[in-house]
């Protein structure tokens, strides 16, 4: 990460960041578009949940709701679709509300915390252990670690970044779950053995991993939702045609939320193998078993449910799979 000035730097390292309730003082106007309601929303597991509106009257909005702060919360003109993220925090803040392109014309005046957060979304090359050492007291490092870097960081490493946060953001929900993370992802190295689960196929009926272990198969996660999941796809296809008959097997579990898109998209994409899903988006039973946070992802798992291999795209897969089966044809 470029470097941050020095008096930056202080200025959000001494932001104290122990969360309280307070009562919001929240106002701001619609801009961009014609809007009735306001609706403030929750975040938790990359997904947001509506927890109150407010009337838009002559383009103004303002919110009292009594919430935690500092916090990532969403504001929307629209709950089907993604909101402004915003951090609120006790003192007043005022919000230019624009849907326009996912909410990037919006304004957020009063807000330190925001503040930070944009300064990282605009960074190049992050060293994420740099910018937590820089802001070790700041709610936007622990959920940038969280959000961002948790997908990307081996068990120890999350456990080392962990570390580098003050002790007052230690009890938050972020941090909570990324010791849980750690504690899962360290169980999921290759060598050891994958976890057995039970889901239900497309037709209600439910599926045990282990009842399906043949060769070696590819443990996939994904959604129709997904469009890097949807771009991988055509290679997991022609990965399956090679090397199916070779010992290569499937079982893919899906983080929709619908099951018609679900199901459209394992026609759409031609995905002739084994499908499972609860339809809980990132509240999926068997992602948070696997510890994914960011699909498309994958375990590759021999006959006997040990891990051999993880997050094989494109050629990676292929090759891989070619020497394990070219010895075994």
């Amino acid at each position: 990460m470029k470097k941050i000035l020095l008096g930056f730097a202080l200025l959000f390292g001494a932001v104290q960041t122990q969360a309280q309730e307070n009562n919001l003082q929240l106002k701001g106007t619609v801009v961009d578009t014609v809007a009735q309601y306001v609706y403030l929303q929750k975040f938790h597991n990359k997904m947001f949940t509506t927890i109150d509106s407010a009337n838009v009257k002559d383009g103004n909005f303002s919110f009292k709701t009594k919430v935690k702060t500092p916090e990532l919360y969403g504001l929307s003109v629209n709950t089907e679709s993604s909101p402004l993220y915003i951090f609120l925090e006790k003192d007043p803040i005022t919000v230019k509300l624009s849907p326009k392109k996912y909410y990037t014309a919006s304004v957020v005046e009063g807000s330190t915390s925001q503040d930070l957060f944009e300064t990282y979304k605009k960074t190049k090359d992050v060293e994420i252990s740099k910018f937590i050492t820089e802001h070790p007291k700041s709610i936007v490092s622990a959920y940038v670690l969280y959000r961002n870097w948790s997908y990307r960081l081996t068990p120890e490493q999350i456990t080392q970044n962990i570390a580098l946060l003050d002790k007052s953001l230690q009890n938050t929900t972020y941090v909570k779950e990324l010791k849980e993370l750690a504690i899962v992802l360290d169980g999921l190295a290759v060598g050891k053995k994958a976890p057995d689960f039970t889901a239900n196929d497309p037709d209600g009926k439910p599926v045990r991993l282990y009842e399906n272990l043949k060769g070696y198969t590819l443990v996939d996660f994904w959604a129709s939702w997904c469009g890097p999941c949807r771009k991988e796809n055509p290679n997991i296809v022609a990965a399956y045609k090679e090397f199916h008959d070779k010992g290569f097997n499937i079982v893919a579990i899906s983080l929709d939320k619908k099951k018609e898109n679900w199901i459209k998209g394992i026609q759409d994409d031609n995905l002739t193998w084994t499908h499972v899903s609860d339809l809980l988006f990132w509240n999926s039973a068997v992602a948070k078993l696997y510890g994914v946070r960011a699909i498309p992802g994958n375990y590759l798992i021999d006959s006997k449910g040990i891990i051999v291999a993880k997050n094989l795209h494109g050629e990676e897969l292929q090759s891989t799979l070619k020497s394990l089966l070219e010895n075994k044809i």
